[in-house]
């Protein structure tokens, strides 16, 4: 076992603890290999794994099959236990996604047949799902075409049998939610039902099953996984100004994906270097936002219709995009070093699923479904405008960076219920449990207690707080300021907040 790395990502110094994956055949796995590959797997591992299908099947016809991983109840949601996942080879030419999640799903296996720590905590605290190829139709076109000068072609079987990109071919939310940001209180998660998203007019049918997939799992955590470049990437997808092909289009948990996008790249031997030399996309070494090896996905190109500000707006999942290389399709015999390159990203990047607080809303012991749980940063006193919901089960999950909160809830026919919390994350460390218990808008009306302090309270103007928390951001995980050239600034900054973080 090797030590990898030792990173400070504000939550503390993270060691990822690798180890060598036996007995896998790295090369190109076509659709009956994979499905070989993960019926090998539970089998191997029949107490920690479940196969299973999306309802609706390919243009071809083929699955679109999932491994599930989580001890003790596979196929089971279970309260306090949030729902990851990864899904790979959206576009099907771009296989290295697809390979190093076939790798990851026999790493699972092992690590937790081995005991290795970090895995068994993992699958004792997480339920995983990994979706190794969304487009397997596409897969097969690529692959059956030869290569050129040592490449396959750039486009062939990105798109889906009907040529549909897929990755431009969920319902476009993030217009809708651009609308939303305009009103006084209009919303800012859920912003479509299950039924409005599914009548959306041309949907793939690869499509159609993993909005009802979104729909069906209370997810809190996911990534999808491409190719063609190097860099995580994270919402908004699209320019708030329609007009732009390039805009930095922040969403309200903008400090917190960056931070996710960097709880990647920072792990990635490569991604994060600014020495590497660049791929040839169109405009990658112009973009400060590749320092780090991140990137907001408006502000390098705007797509519509994507999947990841899909997850974001119409669910409870925060989702990024990660890039995996340059190549789309390289050699079987260079697959391996793929693996190895994002081997600790890929864990890593799983155990931000427990980042923040969790808990459960009731109300005398009836579990309470759709209650809306607020979040008002106690530090600015300006509220994080998304929102998330409870579930059937009346659990929540809210991704949260360190800090001091106030968390209200509110439901159809109960007192709001409000709460202070300070978030102190941790490796290998479970959210906070927060649990609310509300009280009947029948009954009499509880007394109310004030006692919400915030640690710092910054009376700026949102755009100058905005600066202020970027800058704070890249103070802490060493990097220089973000966003802003403006050295006054950075100097007040830490005028302020030395205080509190010893900067």
């Amino acid at each position: 076992m090797r030590l990898f790395a030792a990173v400070f990502f504000g939550l503390g110094v993270v060691f990822c603890r690798a180890f060598e994956l036996k007995n896998f055949n790295f090369g190109d796995h076509g659709y009956n290999s994979v499905l070989t590959l993960l019926n090998e797997t539970n089998k191997l591992c029949p107490d920690i794994s479940r196969i299973y299908s999306l309802d609706e099947k390919t243009v071809e016809g083929r699955d679109l099959v999932v491994i599930e991983f989580t001890a003790d109840t596979p196929g089971t949601h279970v309260v306090g236990k949030p729902e990851f996942k990864y899904v790979g080879n959206m576009h099907g030419n771009e296989v290295v996604s697809r390979e190093v999640l076939l790798a990851l799903v026999a790493y699972l296996c092992q690590g937790y047949r081995e005991k290795n720590k970090e895995v068994t905590w993992l699958l004792q605290k997480t339920r995983i799902h990994i979706m190794p190829s969304m487009n397997p139709d596409g897969w097969e076109l690529a692959n059956s075409r030869p290569r050129k000068n040592g490449k396959k072609p750039w486009l062939d079987g990105r798109a889906n049998a009907n040529n549909v990109d897929l990755n431009r071919n969920f319902p476009e939310v993030d217009k809708l939610e651009y609308k939303y940001e305009k009103l006084k209180d209009g919303l800012n998660n859920h912003i479509m039902t299950l039924n409005k998203a599914l009548s959306t007019p041309h949907l793939a049918p690869e499509t159609r099953a993993v909005i009802k997939w979104l729909y069906s799992i209370p997810f809190v955590l996911s990534s999808n996984l491409h190719g063609g470049d190097l860099v995580a990437n994270y919402p908004y997808d699209e320019s708030r100004d329609y007009s732009k092909t390039s805009q930095y289009s922040a969403s309200p948990d903008d400090v917190l994906f960056r931070y996710l996008a960097k709880s990647y790249s920072k792990f990635h031997p490569s991604m994060s270097d600014p020495m590497r030399t660049p791929c040839d996309m169109s405009g990658d070494q112009d973009l400060p936002e590749f320092k780090d090896g991140i990137t907001n996905g408006a502000k390098w190109y705007s797509v519509a219709g994507g999947m990841q500000d899909f997850n974001y707006l119409a669910t409870n999942c925060f989702e990024i995009t990660l890039e995996l290389g340059c190549n789309k399709f390289p050699y079987p015999k260079e697959e391996k070093k793929y693996w190895e390159d994002n081997r600790e990203a890929l864990v890593n990047y799983m155990f931000q699923v427990h980042i923040g607080i969790k808990g459960v809303v009731e109300s005398n012991g009836k579990k309470v479904p759709n209650a809306t749980i607020k979040v008002i940063n106690m530090t600015s006193g300006s509220p994080i405008k998304h929102d998330v919901l409870s579930g059937k089960l009346g659990d929540y999950y809210r991704l949260l960076m360190n800090g001091d909160y106030k968390i209200r809830v509110v439901a159809d026919g109960y007192y709001p219920e409000e709460r202070c919390v300070t978030v102190s994350n941790k490796h290998m460390k479970e959210a906070q449990v927060v649990d609310f218990n509300l009280t009947p808008s029948s009954s009499k009306e509880p007394e109310r207690r004030n006692d919400c302090v915030p640690s710092r309270q910054l009376d700026l103007d949102g755009g100058m707080e905005q600066k202020l928390q970027d800058s704070l951001y890249d103070r802490i995980y060493g990097d220089y300021v973000y966003n802003t050239n403006d050295y006054q600034l950075y100097d007040y900054l830490k005028r302020i907040l030395r205080p509190v973080i010893g900067i």
